[in-house]
């Protein structure tokens, strides 16, 4: 049942408000003064507070409803406020200090209920807000951790490869695998997909199955260009609810160390290499193109490169390097590739990881982040 508190330092308005509510079917408490502390567990907490602005000092008048808010553990209130002021900016002051409506005096019975009615009505919408929020909260979470559970562990066998996913509080799109197409040649991508939601990552794992099960029709998966030419006449935007993403997709021959790959409007892979006794390399591999889905009948191009010995390949998401920075600049990417270009080899993946936190203060990301580690030794 709805609990009301009426605050008022003028007796009749009391005694009027009292059996008026009480008349209504409400629970009604009253007080004359405002308590200078408020111990939520020592009061029947109210649902709507009703009060009087009849004190000379009028902030005081207001404090009752912040300080019952104050608490963490209150409940949504609604608060009405009694005034005989008809002055337009003493109102909008009042609204804007969170005060939910006013009723004029003199107070009319009907008006009253009606107000108390409306008040009522607003917390149920709080309310039935409140359980679908937790709803889609939980949806969202668990299609999270599905998404989480396609992905591939890390791998230690013949090339060790490592890799990092850390969601944002919204449901992205970044997808990643790697796999042998035969004992010689791994096929390695990550992929960003536009958007947020559980559109964008319907569609990331969308692609990620159609690769993983090579089910793109007549496609040699051995070359990346002929890979992107199919997802992108598979995945076209106007069928994917207007998402397109990007993507960097490599085949590595460990036999020869030859890596061929193509990208569509993804960051560049960096390899970083350090050959004994010459200094170390770092360079940018990615070839140009629109992202996937965009336009129809886009022809990717193909690059290929040499993997010198003791090299390390990332790949990652943009959510990695476009982050706020406690300056409030972006980082940027030529900063993120400098993190990488200092990367030891004896370090690891999550030391990269440690360096980017430390530009944000450990706040959370607003994007999805993703980054792989392939070491070539």
């Amino acid at each position: 049942m709805i609990q009301i508190l009426v605050v008022s330092s003028d007796y009749k308005t009391r005694q009027l408000l009292r059996k008026e509510l009480a008349l209504a079917g409400y629970n009604v408490t009253v007080w004359d003064t405002i308590p200078g502390t408020i111990d939520p567990s020592q009061i029947v907490m109210p649902t709507i507070v009703i009060h009087d602005w009849k004190y000379s000092d009028d902030s005081g008048y207001l404090s009752i409803w912040q300080k019952l808010k104050a608490h963490p553990t209150t409940p949504p209130i609604f608060c009405l406020m009694l005034t005989s002021r008809s002055n337009f900016s003493n109102h909008v002051l009042t609204l804007e200090q969170g005060v939910d409506d006013l009723i004029l005096k003199p107070i009319k019975p009907q008006e009253l209920r009606a107000r108390v009615l409306a008040g009522k009505r607003t917390l149920k919408l709080q309310q039935d807000l409140k359980v679908q929020k937790q709803l889609l909260e939980t949806e969202l979470a668990e299609a999270q951790a599905y998404v989480r559970s396609l992905l591939p562990d890390d791998s230690d066998e013949k090339i060790p490869i490592k890799a990092r996913f850390i969601p944002s509080r919204l449901l992205g799109g970044d997808c990643y695998d790697y796999y042998w197409l035969d004992p010689d040649y791994l096929a390695i991508y990550l992929l960003d997909v536009s958007g947020h939601g559980l559109g964008s990552a319907l569609l990331s794992t969308s692609v990620l199955n159609v690769l993983r099960s090579q089910s793109l029709p007549d496609v040699n998966f051995y070359r990346p260009e002929k890979v992107l030419n199919a997802l992108n006449e598979t995945f076209q935007m106007h069928s994917q609810n207007e998402k397109y993403f990007t993507i960097w997709y490599g085949v590595y021959n460990r036999a020869n160390r030859q890596l061929l790959y193509s990208s569509a409007g993804h960051p560049p892979a960096v390899l970083v290499s350090t050959p004994k006794d010459k200094p170390q390399m770092t360079e940018c591999i990615r070839t140009s193109g629109l992202p996937i889905g965009m336009l129809p009948d886009i022809k990717y191009q193909w690059q290929r490169c040499y993997i010198p010995p003791d090299s390390r390949l990332y790949l990652f998401s943009d959510g990695i390097y476009e982050i706020h920075q406690l300056d409030n600049t972006i980082m940027g990417l030529d900063e993120f590739i400098e993190i990488l270009s200092q990367h030891k080899p004896d370090n690891t993946i999550d030391d990269i990881l440690r360096q980017v936190n430390v530009r944000t203060q450990g706040r959370a990301f607003s994007d999805d982040l993703s980054l792989l580690e392939v070491c070539l030794d």
